[in-house]
């Protein structure tokens, strides 16, 4: 990985007040550029909603507005609000996820957000009830636990018994009494089958699908029609840096093919990207506090560890590593160095899940040097422990 030099810059002025370095450094430009393309080449009716999950910091949630998402897609009422406080519309805001308490669909329906998406049929009866009570209707999608996933996702919501959505295989079921409930409004449908996909075919299959889904519903249902269809994300970053990039345009091309095949021209299609938009806009830079040999192996101990970037323990991946030599004068003669060799990074924390990256090689570090991982600006801080051991919260530097 090559550090930017307008980052590198930054950390060197940054290293220069004496105080250990643990920081997370923003630039967003690569994100808006990522919005500005998929505008122009998507087809008429996508819709690209910004994930805030991946990364609520004010900055990126600026980024996504300035360079036109067309809104945000949120998980929580904490994110509804900062999704509002930046500026966003209710209008623009969809929400998704599991577990929605009864206060958030309260807040949702009250702030007339744009469309809630069904998990259950007990979310959408306690959705009917609010909706009663506050005499309103409200537009709804239903997610589904597709029967079927893909395999090379490095994280999938479908297929198998999952907590994400009504089971395919069920929607005989389900679909009277959700058409039955008065107060929600069926507007179509929300499968997200993975995440981190690489293989435009794959994710172009998924769609595939899910319009097949939606024709047999309204093929069983007079008058139902699916005029909204989210496919959740899925578009894959390139960690391993093994240069496989993800190409919107063939998928944009694929998806004009479908929908032009399905006869869907018209219909609204919601893609929610968060990772895909955020990863290269951040980078997580921590000082090298000590280097030591363990039978075999060096262990590189960092002063942020998973309390403050957890993403590479979580999935069990390294991310791309640079590291910016700072010539700091030796604490001691004798003291280990890392040249031209395969080791290991962690943090400070009291537990052996603290793993920063494993097996890594590395041509030359020393204590006192900073580690940069990059592709760090999606499930950084806000993913990590950052109460764990109660170190310092790292510093978070917007650039642009």
């Amino acid at each position: 990985m090559r550090i930017p030099a307008h980052v590198e810059q930054v950390l060197r002025q940054r290293a220069q007040t004496g105080e250990t370095l643990n920081v997370y450094v923003y630039d967003t430009s690569a994100m808006r550029r990522k919005l500005g393309l998929l505008k122009s080449i998507m087809p008429a009716g996508v819709e690209v909603y910004y994930a805030m999950k991946a990364n609520p910091h004010a900055a990126f949630l600026r980024a996504a507005k300035e360079a036109g998402a067309a809104g945000i897609e949120i998980a929580s009422i904490g994110e509804g609000r900062k999704a509002l406080e930046a500026g966003f519309s209710p209008a623009s805001l969809i929400y998704t996820g599991p577990g929605k308490r009864p206060e958030e669909l309260r807040w949702a329906v009250e702030q007339r957000i744009r469309t809630i998406h069904v998990e259950s049929l007990t979310e959408a009866h306690r959705l009917q009830r609010i909706c009663e009570a506050f005499g309103a209707t409200q537009d709804i999608l239903l997610r589904i636990n597709a029967n079927f996933d893909i395999h090379e996702a490095q994280t999938t919501f479908s297929g198998g018994s999952k907590k994400f959505g009504i089971d395919e295989e069920k929607l005989d079921e389900v679909m009277p009494e959700l058409l039955g409930l008065s107060r929600l409004r069926f507007r179509g449908l929300h499968v997200y089958a993975a995440s981190g996909v690489l293989n435009v075919s794959d994710l172009l299959k998924n769609c595939e699908l899910v319009f097949g889904m939606a024709a047999d519903i309204e093929s069983r249902y007079g008058g139902v029609i699916c005029d909204i269809i989210d496919f959740g994300g899925g578009f894959g970053v390139d960690y391993l840096e093994t240069g496989r990039d993800f190409d919107p345009r063939a998928y944009a091309a694929g998806l004009d093919a479908l929908i032009r095949r399905f006869g869907y021209e018209g219909r609204t299609f919601f893609l929610e990207l968060g990772r895909y938009l955020a990863a290269d806009s951040g980078w997580f830079c921590t000082e090298i506090l000590d280097i030591k040999e363990s039978r075999g192996k060096k262990q590189v101990v960092c002063a942020g560890g998973i309390n403050h970037f957890r993403r590479p323990a979580a999935l069990a991946i390294n991310h791309p590593l640079a590291i910016v030599r700072m010539h700091r004068d030796p604490v001691f003669p004798g003291q280990e160095s890392v040249r031209g060799e395969s080791v290991y990074f962690g943090g400070p924390l009291c537990t052996g899940a603290d793993k920063l990256a494993n097996d890594v090689h590395v041509d030359e570090a020393d204590i006192g040097d900073i580690a940069v991982f990059g592709l760090a600006g999606a499930y950084g801080l806000t993913m990590s422990n950052i109460e764990f051991l109660s170190h310092p919260r790292p510093e978070e530097i917007v650039l642009a």
